[in-house]
């Protein structure tokens, strides 16, 4: 067995895609956890993205619903943010562990729902777990990472979640050989999630909240502590609270939709092949997955606001040409640099919200801007049912609801910029400037 702080050999990246400055045998072994219940959440989230067109006929779903059911998912943002913000008091790994399984049984449930009521709940429950699970990744990472390597993190996390949509993909090309179609995804899906709940056993807890446990007493009651914490953070950092949330909140509303959409509009308006959605995707999409741990290394030297604010454009620049509908032979392939902004802003301002706050409030914060971002993403999605009857077709409707973008990029720029510094150092700067 190796040693905490025996250098790590990360054999399982090419090694130009490897940490700047290495890791201790500790974080990788961390980092391969949290990554690996992230590449397989990603596989489950992504199903749904992948047989819209199937489930739409299975469970009777009329075309300008499909936004308001996604939408009515990403409530359980609500639920997940109580639980992740649980997170704080009990510590980061007996959380983890209860996520994880909670995710694998309602996925395996998933599978065998009969109508659009148990289906409608299954997701939404399996999506508690999951948006909790994903809140938490981040913190540890924040946690265990060196300061000169957190951007790494950060963007290869996020490639490790979208590359379980690559999986999911991959799965989805053979959709009409499965018996039982769409329903055989999420039982395939739930199979890792149980795997990687057992290897989860030896996951450590962040030493950083190992420190603050000590330090601290026990609070009363979960539900009082939460509570507690959030009126602490919101006294010690309004102005920093309020800024990262109005970011998060205008990208949400603006990329939910065209993120989420995606692989519908290809088949429904593209008229691609399930094999041909594949064929675009996967390649694609792991294009898009090696820029991004590579612009989670750029971020590093050169600033995660720089980087985000490029992915911004990047995202609604391309997001814009894939839903305009033009007539060009290639507008299906702007799907990938806007997939690849997205994932890069998704990744670093998850990233971002964890290591500008103290340890104490980190998790609360990350919960927050996990709620925010897919609150605003609901309400986005369930504005596209209206304004697809308005124009009626899904590309216009989107490319409208891509307008708040630029109210996040001018908060964006009213944060502190992590790169480089240790958590401490950010967290003792002053709130306001």
């Amino acid at each position: 067995m190796t040693i905490a702080g025996e250098p790590a050999q990360i054999r399982w990246l090419p090694p130009g895609l490897r940490p700047p400055g290495g890791m201790t045998s500790r974080q990788e072994l961390v980092f391969l956890l949290v990554g690996a219940a992230a590449l397989f959440g990603g596989y489950d989230t992504n199903v749904f993205s992948f047989t819209v067109p199937q489930i739409q006929v299975s469970l009777h779903i009329p075309e300008d619903k499909v936004g308001l059911t996604v939408s009515i998912f990403r409530l359980a943002a609500i639920a997940a943010l109580l639980l992740a913000w649980t997170a704080d008091i009990v510590g980061r790994r007996r959380l983890l562990l209860f996520t994880i399984v909670g995710q694998a049984v309602a996925t395996l449930w998933t599978g065998f729902t009969q109508d659009y009521v148990q289906f409608v709940w299954a997701q939404t429950i399996t999506r508690v777990f999951g948006y909790a699970e994903e809140m938490l990744c981040y913190v540890v990472v924040a946690e265990e990472i060196a300061a000169v390597a957190r951007g790494w993190a950060n963007g290869t996390l996020a490639a490790m979640y979208y590359a379980g949509g690559g999986v999911a993909a991959v799965v989805f090309a053979g959709i009409t050989y499965l018996p039982y179609g769409w329903r055989a995804m999420y039982v395939i899906g739930s199979i890792p999630l149980f795997l990687v709940a057992y290897l989860r056993r030896y996951l450590p807890e962040t030493q950083r909240f190992e420190v603050r446990d000590k330090e601290v007493h026990r609070l009363r009651s979960r539900i009082a502590g939460a509570i507690d914490m959030l009126r602490k953070l919101l006294h010690e950092h309004p102005r920093r609270v309020a800024t990262i949330l109005i970011a998060i909140a205008a990208y949400g509303f603006a990329i939910w939709p065209a993120a989420v959409l995606g692989q519908k509009y290809l088949q429904d308006t593209l008229h691609f092949t399930p094999g041909q959605t594949t064929m675009l995707i996967l390649p694609g999409g792991l294009v898009a997955v090696a820029f991004n741990i590579l612009a989670g290394r750029l971020s590093d030297k050169i600033g995660r606001r720089a980087v985000i604010f490029a992915a911004l454009a990047i995202a609604t620049a391309s997001f814009a040409a894939f839903y305009s509908g033009i007539a060009w032979k290639y507008v299906a392939y702007m799907w990938v640099p806007g997939f690849f902004g997205f994932l890069c802003a998704d990744s670093l301002f998850a990233g971002l919200s964890a290591e500008i706050f103290p340890t104490a409030y980190r998790a609360t914060v990350s919960g927050l801007r996990y709620l925010v971002s897919i609150l605003c993403g609901a309400a986005s999605l369930a504005l596209e049912g209206p304004l697809y009857d308005l124009f009626h077709a899904h590309g216009p409707a989107l490319i409208v609801l891509l307008a708040t973008m630029p109210i996040a990029m001018i908060a964006l720029l009213r944060l502190p910029e992590p790169a480089g510094r240790t958590l401490e150092e950010i967290a003792s700067q002053p709130d306001k400037r």
